[in-house]
Order: C-alpha cells, then sequence, then structure tokens
C-alpha cells in the first residue's frame, strides 16, 4: 500500500486558482501585481458589481411571467454570490492562518491509523466536488438549451443594456457574450464560495478524528513521555478550536446570506415551475435549478454537524487512554482537558443558524412556509 503524504493545504489549490482568476488574491501574485491589481478592479467591477445590477434593472419589466421569474431568480442568486465574494476578498488574508493552523495539525499526524483517516479525506472531499458538478452543469446546460431554443432573439438571461440589443445583430453578440463570460465567473465565485467552508470543515473533522486516536494511545507505550503526550494532545485540541473558530468567523456572514437566498429561491422555483412556467426547457432549468440550491448548503451543514459530534466526543477519547496508572499531574491535565472539552462547538452563521443539518432542513421548510403563502394568495 502506498505511502500516504499529509499535506491538507492540497485540498486548497483549486480554491487559490480560482481566487487568482477572481482577481482576490493580489498578496499571492509575485511579479505583474500592479497588472494583476488592474485586472482585479475592471473584473470586479464589470463582473461582481455590474453582473448583479444589469440583472436588477430589468426586474418586473420583462415580456412574459416566466421571464420576470427567471429574472427574481438569477439577480437573487448572482447578488449574493457577489457580495460573498466581496466578504471573502476582504477576509482573505485569514486562509493563510488556518493553513498554518493544518500544516501544525499535519505534523502531528503519525501511525497507519491517523493516515488512514486522513485517506478518507480524498474521497470525501471527491464527493463534494462531485455534487457541485451535479450542481453547476445541470443549470448551465438548460439555461442554454432554454436559451437556444428561444423563437425570437432573447438573452440568456432576462436583463437591462444601456444599448438596444434587440435591433442590432452587433449589440445583440456584445450582450450575449457580456452574459457569458459574466456568468461563467459567477459559477466560479459560487464554486468557492460554497465549497471552501465544506473543505475547511471536512479537515477539520478529520483532524478531530487523527487526535482522537492520539489520546487512545497516550499511556500505551512505557517509553514515551506520558504526561509529554497529553500536552502535545491538549495543544492539538487548542489549534483545533482556534481553526474552528477562524473559519466560523470567516465563512459566518456568506454562510448566512446562503441560507436565505436558498429558501427565498427554492420556493420562487418551485412556484414558478408549478404555477407560471409553461416552455419545456424552462421548467426543466426550474426543477434542476430548485434541486442545486438547497445542494448548495448540504455539504457545509454535513461537515458542520459531524464537527460537532466530534468535537462532542473527545472527552471520551481521554478516557480511553492508559490514564489510571498515571501520576496525579497528569490526571489533573487530562481533568482539565475533558472540561474544557465538554463545551459545545457549533459553528454559526451570521449569530443566528447553526451551520448543522438542522438548519438545512429548516432552511427547506421555510421555502416551504414562503410556498404556501404564495398558494394563499393565489387563491
Amino acid at each position: 500500500m502506498a505511502e500516504v503524504t499529509v499535506n491538507s493545504l492540497e485540498f486548497f489549490g483549486s480554491h487559490w486558482t480560482a481566487w487568482r482568476v477572481l482577481g482576490v488574491a493580489p498578496h499571492r501574485i509575485g511579479s505583474w501585481r500592479n497588472l494583476y491589481l488592474c485586472y482585479s478592479v475592471l473584473l470586479n467591477l464589470l463582473v461582481t458589481l455590474c453582473y448583479p445590477l444589469h440583472l436588477g434593472m430589468s426586474l418586473f419589466r420583462n415580456r412574459t411571467l416566466t421571464e420576470d421569474i427567471l429574472n427574481l431568480t438569477t439577480f437573487a442568486t448572482c447578488t449574493a454570490c457577489s457580495v460573498k465574494c466581496l466578504i471573502y476578498a476582504w477576509n482573505i488574508k485569514d486562509v493563510a492562518e488556518m493553513e498554518r493552523l493544518l500544516l501544525l495539525l499535519d505534523n502531528r499526524v503519525v501511525g497507519p491509523e491517523q493516515k488512514r483517516v486522513y485517506g478518507e479525506v480524498r474521497v470525501q472531499l471527491r464527493n463534494v466536488l462531485y455534487v457541485f458538478i451535479g450542481i453547476y452543469l445541470p443549470c448551465a446546460l438548460f439555461a442554454e438549451l432554454s436559451f437556444v431554443f428561444k423563437e425570437e432573439r432573447g438573452l440568456m438571461y432576462p436583463a437591462w443594456f444601456p444599448f438596444d440589443w434587440l435591433n442590432s445583430t452587433r449589440n445583440y453578440y456584445i450582450a450575449n457574450v457580456y452574459q457569458i463570460v459574466g456568468i461563467s465567473y459567477q459559477l466560479l465565485q459560487n464554486y468557492v464560495s460554497d465549497c471552501f467552508p465544506a473543505v475547511v470543515l471536512c479537515l477539520i473533522s478529520s483532524h478531530i478524528k487523527m487526535l482522537y486516536k492520539r489520546f487512545e494511545e497516550v499511556g500505551m507505550d512505557p517509553a514515551r513521555n506520558s504526561e509529554k503526550d497529553l500536552e502535545e494532545c491538549i495543544t492539538d485540541h487548542k489549534r483545533l478550536l482556534e481553526l474552528f473558530r477562524r473559519i466560523e468567523t470567516f465563512i459566518s456572514l456568506p454562510m448566512f446570506i446562503q441560507f436565505a437566498v436558498t429558501a427565498l429561491n427554492v420556493c420562487i422555483g418551485i412556484a414558478g415551475l408549478v404555477f407560471f412556467v409553461t416552455e419545456p426547457m424552462a421548467r426543466m432549468y426550474f426543477i434542476f435549478y430548485s434541486m442545486a440550491m438547497p445542494l448548495q448548503i448540504f455539504p457545509s451543514c454535513y461537515f458542520g454537524t459531524d464537527n460537532e459530534y466530534w468535537f462532542g466526543k473527545l472527552h471520551y477519547a481521554a478516557f480511553s487512554c492508559n490514564w489510571h496508572t498515571q501520576n496525579r499531574s497528569f490526571k489533573r491535565k487530562m481533568m482539565l482537558f475533558v472540561e474544557q472539552s465538554l463545551k459545545k462547538s457549533t459553528a454559526v452563521a451570521g449569530g443566528m443558524f447553526r451551520i448543522h443539518l438542522d438548519t438545512f432542513f429548516s432552511t427547506l421548510k421555510g421555502a416551504y412556509s414562503l410556498f404556501t403563502i404564495i398558494i394563499r394568495m393565489r387563491k
């Protein structure tokens, strides 16, 4: 069996690539820094700010109700995506501290059992990647097909432009190229905004499991200093808590925004599908769109729940070690750790919602409640 190399930062590679492309990582650019800053300003003005703006200028001013619903859902999603990207860009330097803590934790991973736990991370994060590919591809495909099969000249997404795109072929192509390029950047922003929290929370869960195994081994080898091993495990726990609090602060507001937008868009998407949309391609788009929105928050909620569960089990690991043969100093330190580990560690979005599977299902219930309000209004 091949030796497992422990390097948590390998899972950040795609995110740093995305952040560079999106123009929010100037501190990671060695040469051409001034040129990169110009690129960053231009890109974020044209896409991050102007893309939601050009959608919002057309709200409830379109030719059909289907276009109004498509316009509203796309505007809400793109606005949330831009706001999340700007928040992450503002706090991007915090990622370096998370990387430092992860490297310290990686250096503590020894033995086949701990490396097996780390090896499982690749499988979990590959599944997360498949989830996001499964989200974006069908939505992008049916949005494009809905656009291609339009009987008359139209845009991919209903929007406002400061020129006449309907009666000018040149302007028509300019408008559509802008929408296609812009939505590609928005999808990249969405990917990194939704995937990064899940990746870090997954890594924290794996390191808690590995710490659990290290605790179980304390005192088992008479050749080792048990008290020193215990102190190192307690230090690892402190680093995990610091990493957990840093990622919680980093994703708190973006996750809060995503919860709110998910409830709204699932409701609007299903209402449009049931009551208003009649075109086949548009119906397929709204089906996949309504499924995609909750899937965006599911991985983060799942690993948030996993974090809470494993943090809550660490005191059991402490009592699984060979503590009863140790001296009083060892037992006192162990009891202090147990008291500390009993405190509940739960990531919270916006100071209100737990990043937890309970919140995932509550979001779906919120969407259903909004949907019932629409039904009553129609009556």
